[in-house]
């Protein structure tokens, strides 16, 4: 994607040093952020300086690389394990994070002793560059399913800030603009931390898509009133069943869709899919902290990021940061091998 006229990925590996676009700034500043060692990579995971499915499973796999790049000799292996279950503790949700750290640690360990350091980068940049092609045929896949002048809504954000390049629920967006197909987008704001309205909506003014953000709990009415033609959505993690794990605020969106007669659709790369987990009920939901609900972060007109508290000082709160929509309530899984019926899964084993 392209920014200010130069193309980025949302997070890469250069030298010894992984670079990412620090999200908690946009839409009122562009940086990039560089961190020098896992810990420090884990940290901006956990912080979500880097976050969503994909660009959370890159920014893993290349941690578990500055491992082994930094590992003194003869201890690579145990290093890069200790690595691991530092990043593996960041995010519990995120399936992509948890498939690229074994992914790496894999490569790594079929590797010759002299080989292992060679061994993890060459696999975390695997990783990225396979999130970028499995995005860009999601795109073109889902594409088929927007026609000309479809107005869709969104929640959260699963654009290319999302993932390594392209994203999932935007790229067919992005892929159907291409193809000269209007199209507007409903951006749910998405509290707590309001993903939509300040990234997804950043994104869609650099594509020059026409789109509105609206209240999360204004979904509904445009649903009933017929101005949604389709939803799609990302995916943090997919359980063997079909169950998606997704933002929180996904099921209420996922089951006004059906009430509604609209295709509810979760774009994810495979990836994404833990043939492991034989339900929603068994995926880990991470709670959060309760500042990202009982506060607000803006710019002032003096242009200063500041946090102001909403609620009472007496008040708490409660932040699953994501909540289980059920199979039932899924049109389709838009993948990089194809569109796919929740209950259908194994055919792409």
């Amino acid at each position: 994607m392209q920014v200010n006229g130069k193309h980025y990925r949302t997070v890469w590996l250069e030298g010894g040093l992984v670079k990412m676009i620090n999200q908690p700034l946009i839409p009122h500043a562009f940086e990039i952020l560089e961190s020098a060692g896992y810990e420090e990579t884990a940290w901006a995971i956990k912080t979500m300086v880097v976050r969503g499915a994909g660009a959370i499973g890159a920014a893993a796999g290349f941690g578990v690389a500055q491992a082994a790049l930094g590992a003194p000799d003869g201890r690579i292996a145990a290093y890069m394990r200790e690595a691991a279950e530092v990043i593996r503790a960041t995010r519990p949700t995120a399936q992509n994070l948890f498939y690229a750290v074994d992914r790496v640690l894999a490569a790594a360990g079929s590797a010759s002793a002299g080989g292992r350091r060679q061994a993890a980068v060459a696999e975390a940049n695997a990783i990225a560059d396979e999130d970028v092609a499995a995005c860009q045929a999601i795109g073109q896949l889902g594409a088929e399913e927007v026609h000309d002048g479809c107005r869709i809504l969104t929640h959260c954000n699963a654009g290319w800030l999302a993932f390594v390049d392209w994203g999932t629920a935007l790229s067919p967006v992005y892929a159907a603009k291409r193809q000269e197909k209007k199209v507007f987008v409903f951006v749910d704001e998405t509290r707590p931390r309001c993903q939509g309205a300040r990234l997804t909506a950043w994104e869609l003014c650099g594509e020059g898509i026409d789109h509105a953000i609206i209240a999360d709990n204004a979904a509904g009415f445009y649903m009933r009133k017929g101005d949604v033609h389709m939803v799609i959505v990302g995916a943090d993690r997919i359980a063997a069943n079909g169950d998606v794990a997704n933002k929180i605020g996904t099921y209420e969106k996922a089951v006004l869709a059906k009430e509604n007669g609209i295709p509810f659709y979760v774009a994810a790369p495979t990836s994404t899919i833990d043939m492991l987990c034989p339900s929603g009920d068994d995926i880990p939901i991470e709670e959060r902290g309760e500042d990202e609900v009982l506060c607000m972060f803006g710019l002032t007109e003096s242009s200063e990021l500041v946090k102001v508290r909403l609620a009472p000082d007496r008040s708490k709160a409660r932040n699953p940061a994501f909540d289980v929509t059920p199979a039932q309530y899924v049109t389709g899984i838009i993948t990089e091998k194809g569109i796919i019926k929740p209950d259908h899964l194994k055919s792409l084993s």
